[in-house]
């Protein structure tokens, strides 16, 4: 146990402060700021941390993180031992410290009666500290077995998948149709919510440990999926869930009206190459506009925070359902992971938050010049039907300004047709790529991992499942396997 006393004597959670609003603005870079006093301001919250004789942490955690003892080996300034117990069971510290909501805090023991600690800042310390101090080395295999493995998509399942199965001595390639490998880690999130250093400097490491890139390629184009398997001994399929939900109504076909990543990418793009004012033409922006956002989650607000940035005239976040509670509501008792009301560092940048809100047209300007454009939406209040469906209430409509506007209602699955295709791969009645309780599809050798089989879900259900398939993956290979499998897989019906 870190502190015996340390709840009782520091009761309060308290977290490095953001930058300031008016100057993150002003650049795309991190909006977190670093403490002087770190290492002391840690120590304190980490000592928070009970020890619990049931650590409720590990489970809300799907890598099964060993929190305390990491919590602790931080009050004890070890950060050598600290670092190996973190990476024991996590790949990458540095992606889930920053974007993972961190379902561990909503089941830590200590938040039943008060605020948790907070593992996610002490875990992404953890890592940033290991990297200043050179802890991070390669972790290079003691032998190789002869066997190749292809892994398609490099985001964090990908990722995740080949450092594991690299490690286990496979020759690995990991295959990603982007001009740079990360996936929706590189071009989806935003670098003002995780700069794209973190995930450079994992990649250096995973290159010296012998993992090898092939970035610009696209399966069942470039090669197709059947060579791909012909050249390698397994495959892992990785490729996330990037269809995005639309929303199909009078108007949709407007200019000014574009799913999220459609917008978020070639802004990350331009980020990237140093230029963040210089878009690719027909490329959209916010600036000057009038935006509205269709989607009240992770991507809704990186949309905020990007069109924030652009100097956008104003931004209007529309949220379907209610607004959440601020407190754990008695339905979502503790241990479990409540729906509450959120605000991101987006949100405190500024913009408009709705609720209730159902999205009935979009409306074309008349204007000249703008003629043919979006110039509009009309939305009424939602309503809750018997049967739990929602529904506009009719006489409720009302008009919201529009020039630009953006769908971020998620995403229902990975891109699946040309893997069917070329393979006859089977797929789920959801759209997914179907698998079994081993992680392994219908193809031998194949394995799914990610949202390709799962769905939509979080970055830590990501990795935590590329950990998985890893294991799958080598059991296949070799008949057995040292690598950890920290999950089973959602499995899904076969589409009839």
């Amino acid at each position: 146990m870190a502190d015996p006393r340390g709840f009782l004597k520091i009761r309060e959670r308290e977290l490095p402060p953001n930058r300031p609003v008016e100057v993150r603005l002003r650049d795309w870079k991190d909006t977190h700021a670093h403490r002087a006093e770190g290492q002391a301001f840690l120590k304190e919250q980490a000592g928070r941390c009970m020890d619990c004789g049931v650590p409720f942490c590990h489970q809300g955690c799907p890598l099964g993180n060993l929190i305390p003892d990491w919590n602790d080996l931080v009050w004890r300034g070890q950060w050598a031992d600290a670092i190996d117990r973190l990476h024991a069971t996590n790949n990458f510290p540095e992606f889930t410290g920053r974007v993972c909501p961190a379902p561990c805090e909503s089941s830590c023991v200590l938040s039943i009666n008060q605020p948790a600690v907070t593992i996610k800042n002490v875990e992404v310390s953890i890592i940033d500290e290991a990297f200043a101090r050179g802890l991070v080395t390669p972790h290079v295999p003691e032998r190789l077995t002869g066997s190749t493995v292809a892994v398609v998509g490099s985001g964090p399942a990908g990722l995740a998948a080949a450092q594991q199965l690299t490690r286990a001595g496979h020759t690995v390639v990991v295959y990603e149709r982007d001009d740079a490998v990360g996936g929706l880690l590189r071009y989806g999130i935003p670098d003002f919510k995780l700069e794209k250093l973190h995930i450079d400097r994992r990649l250096a490491q995973m290159e010296a440990e012998g993992t090898r890139f092939r970035a610009g390629t696209t399966i069942g184009k470039d090669m197709s999926w059947d060579a791909l398997r012909r050249r390698f001994d397994a495959v892992v399929v990785a490729t996330g869930a990037t269809v995005p939900r639309d929303l199909p109504l009078p108007g949709r076909d407007l200019p000014g009206i574009h799913f999220a990543m459609d917008y978020l990418t070639p802004v990350n793009h331009a980020v990237r190459a140093g230029t963040p004012d210089v878009l690719p033409e027909g490329a959209p922006t916010a600036a000057g506009k009038h935006v509205v956002i269709i989607g009240g989650g992770d991507t809704g607000s990186d949309c905020l925070g990007t069109a924030l940035r652009q100097g956008a005239a104003s931004v209007t976040t529309l949220a379907i359902g209610k607004m959440p509670p601020t407190e754990r509501p008695a339905n979502q008792p503790w241990p479990t992971d409540p729906i509450l009301f959120e605000v991101s560092t987006s949100h405190e940048e500024g913009g408009e938050r709705t609720y209730l809100a159902s999205t009935v047209e979009f409306l074309a300007s008349s204007e000249p010049g703008a003629e043919g454009n979006v110039r509009a939406l009309k939305v009424a209040e939602t309503q809750y039907l018997p049967d739990g469906r929602r529904a506009a209430t009719p006489g409720t409509e009302r008009e919201i300004p529009a020039d630009l506007v953006l769908v971020a209602m998620g995403f229902t699955g990975p891109e699946t047709g040309v893997l069917e295709e070329q393979t006859g791969i089977e797929i789920t009645e959801r759209g997914l790529v179907a698998r079994g309780d081993d992680y392994a599809a219908s193809l031998p050798g194949v394995f799914v991992a990610g949202d390709a089989g799962r769905g939509q879900s979080l970055i830590v259900w990501a990795i935590a499942e590329g950990r998985a398939a890893a294991a799958a993956a080598d059991t296949y290979l070799q008949g057995s396997t040292e690598l950890p499998a920290p999950v089973r897989p959602r499995t899904l019906a076969l589409r009839s």
